[in-house]
C-alpha cells in the first residue's frame, strides 16, 4: 500500500510486480508497442515501485499507419496480413525493442470489440515478445467486454515475458 492507503489495482491483478522483479534480477529492460491496449501494458508495469529501472518506454500505435511509421512494421506486412496478425505482432515487438533500446520488446495488437474489425472477431489478440533469444508470437482468444479483453491481453503479455525472462540460462541476457 502507498501512503494514501491505496494500491494500483492493475499491479495486483496482473503479476506486474513479479515481472519487474524478474527483469531486475537479470538487469534487463523492456519496451512496449501497444495497439488495442493503448498504453495499458506500460502503465501497468510503471505502477510497480522500481519500474523505472526496467521500463524503457513504449509506443501507442492504435492507428494502422503508426504501426509502420513509429514501430517499424513493414508496410507490406500491414497490407498482406493486416494490423491484427501474427507477423504484425512480431514486427511490433521487434520495433519496440529497437526504438527504445530495450533488451525485450512486447507487443499487443487485436480487437477489443464490441464489433469485429476487418473480419477479425472481438477477443482475437496477437501477443509478440522479442528478446535476445528470438521472437515469439501467441494468438489469444479472449472473451468479455472491452475492458476484460484489454486487461486479459495485458495479463497475458506480462506472464509471457515473465516466463521468457525466467527461462533464460544464467548469464543469458548479455
Amino acid at each position: 500500500m502507498s501512503r494514501s492507503g491505496t494500491t494500483d489495482p492493475l499491479v495486483a491483478a496482473t503479476g506486474a510486480a513479479e515481472l519487474v522483479a524478474a527483469l531486475s534480477a537479470v538487469s534487463a529492460t523492456v519496451a512496449t508497442a501497444e495497439s488495442l491496449t493503448a498504453g495499458l501494458l506500460s502503465a501497468t508495469i510503471a505502477g510497480v515501485p522500481g519500474a523505472s529501472a526496467v521500463l524503457r518506454g513504449g509506443v501507442v500505435v492504435y492507428a494502422t499507419d503508426l504501426k509502420h511509421s513509429l514501430a517499424g512494421v513493414d508496410a507490406a506486412v500491414l497490407v498482406e496480413s493486416g494490423p491484427v496478425a501474427g507477423p504484425t505482432a512480431a514486427q511490433l515487438a521487434t520495433g519496440a525493442r529497437r526504438t527504445c533500446g530495450a533488451d525485450w520488446g512486447v507487443a499487443l495488437t487485436g480487437v477489443a470489440g464490441p464489433a469485429a474489425q476487418d473480419g477479425r472477431p472481438p477477443g482475437l489478440v496477437y501477443l509478440g515478445v522479442a528478446g535476445p533469444d528470438g521472437v515469439e508470437v501467441r494468438q489469444l482468444a479472449l472473451s468479455g467486454d472491452r475492458w476484460t479483453i484489454r486487461l486479459g491481453a495485458v495479463t497475458a503479455a506480462i506472464a509471457a515475458l515473465r516466463d521468457r525472462v525466467g527461462n533464460l540460462p544464467p548469464g543469458g541476457m548479455r
